[in-house]
């Protein structure tokens, strides 16, 4: 693993643009100084080999979240993911109807030099999929023909909408987000997941979550044309969605009204998870020690928010390393992990996004930053695998 740079495409901010990648919420390089969100001039290379292992662990990962869903569920440990009571036999309900999950990103700690370490998991709302799948690919087949990319997540997710496509209750998906997230970011990200799916053969509609109405009378989601929504992508948390009037009628409607991701993604996407995964798996090479509500016998530590995002409300305990963001999460509890600062290169620390789409690895998204925290001032940067 090594950090590159290079000259910039003279070009490059149309042709990220042509792409799709219109959010310009500008990065911030080591000085503080504007940096673009894509950034072109810093790439990393990897080895197959290295790659290989990554998707190794990537994938047994996985395996374990889904054995930690299945753990919570049985015994029914919900309250350790701040999950209201009135939920919990309705995301038992959804697992065991194995309602279809499309894709997750896992944010991991590397360095080249040993086994990839769990930071979290992003399983419910993942954001970064268009650079990741489709604008660093063009990167790379123009600056660099020739080289390899771990990156089939463009056709995994198309193929993936095909093996679901039985399970959804009609042809037609709606594609929904937030109006008021304002990078547009997630706007983007469900018109990337509707193109896939329009590329698996599936009717898609676009509208925001804001604009979809719910008919009493007959007691369903409606769109814009009054139309119903049986099936519905949305990029939009179920942790704020079961907190209103809306998010109870989408889960008491189910499954008439299919939701993904389903229901049971909140367990993934809650950073309880860490703590299960540890003590399921004690000293396990791929995770970090990490407890709920208490440090334990850690005394370097990490306290992150159950619930938290983009780097918020997050308290770093080391000597030497002492750092707090802000923002509005915590009231959900926090879980502390040990602290393993990510690796430097040339004062930057990248925090890898390893994509899974359906149960399989999918390929790779970097962000970095001069902070120990990966925040909204990290800036996406691609990645080559070099050939011969």
């Amino acid at each position: 693993m090594k950090r590159k740079t290079g000259a910039r495409r003279p070009d490059w901010q149309s042709k990220v643009e042509e792409l799709g990648l219109v959010f310009g919420t500008p990065a911030r390089a080591a000085d503080g100084s504007n940096r673009p969100y894509w950034d072109e001039s810093v790439h990393y290379e990897f080895s197959l080999d290295e790659v290989l292992s990554l998707e190794a662990d990537v994938e047994l990962l996985h395996s374990m979240c889904l054995d930690a869903v299945d753990h919570v569920i049985t015994t029914e440990r919900y309250k350790d993911f701040g999950i209201a009571e009135w939920v919990w036999p309705h995301i038992a309900e959804s697992w065991r109807r194995h309602d279809p999950h499309l894709y997750g990103r896992f944010d991991l700690r590397y360095d080249g030099s040993g086994p990839a370490k769990l930071l979290e998991y992003n399983a419910d709302t993942p954001t970064s999929l268009l650079e990741a799948a489709v604008v660093q690919w063009h990167w790379l087949t123009e600056v660099h023909e020739g080289d390899d990319q771990w990156n089939s997540i463009h056709e995994k997710l198309v193929e993936r909408w095909g093996e679901i496509k039985p399970q959804l209750a009609t042809n037609e998906v709606h594609f929904t987000w937030s109006g008021q997230e304002h990078t547009g970011e997630d706007n983007i990200t469900a018109a990337y997941l509707q193109e896939t799916a329009a590329e698996a053969g599936l009717n898609t509609v676009g509208l925001a979550i804001e604009e979809i109405g719910w008919d009493s009378l007959l007691e369903r989601f409606v769109d814009l044309e009054e139309a119903p929504m049986n099936s519905v992508a949305k990029i939009y948390p179920w942790e704020w969605m079961v907190d209103d009037e809306f998010g109870k009628h989408a889960v008491n409607t189910l499954p008439a009204t299919q939701w993904v991701e389903p229901l049971w993604k909140m367990l993934l996407s809650n950073k309880a998870l860490l703590a299960i995964l540890w003590e399921m798996h004690p000293g396990h090479p791929n995770l970090l020690p990490t407890y709920l509500d208490q440090p334990g016998l850690l005394t370097e530590y990490v306290r992150k928010p159950r619930l938290g995002r983009e780097g918020n409300n997050i308290t770093i305990a080391a000597p030497g390393w002492e750092t707090e963001t802000g923002g509005f999460y915590g009231e959900e509890g926090y879980v502390y992990q040990a602290f393993d600062p990510l690796p430097e290169f040339d004062g930057m620390r990248p925090a890898l996004g390893a994509w899974v789409v359906g149960d399989e690895s999918a390929g790779l998204g970097i962000r970095e930053t001069a902070g120990l925290i990966t925040d909204d001032g990290a800036a996406f940067v691609p990645h080559r695998i070099p050939q011969g």
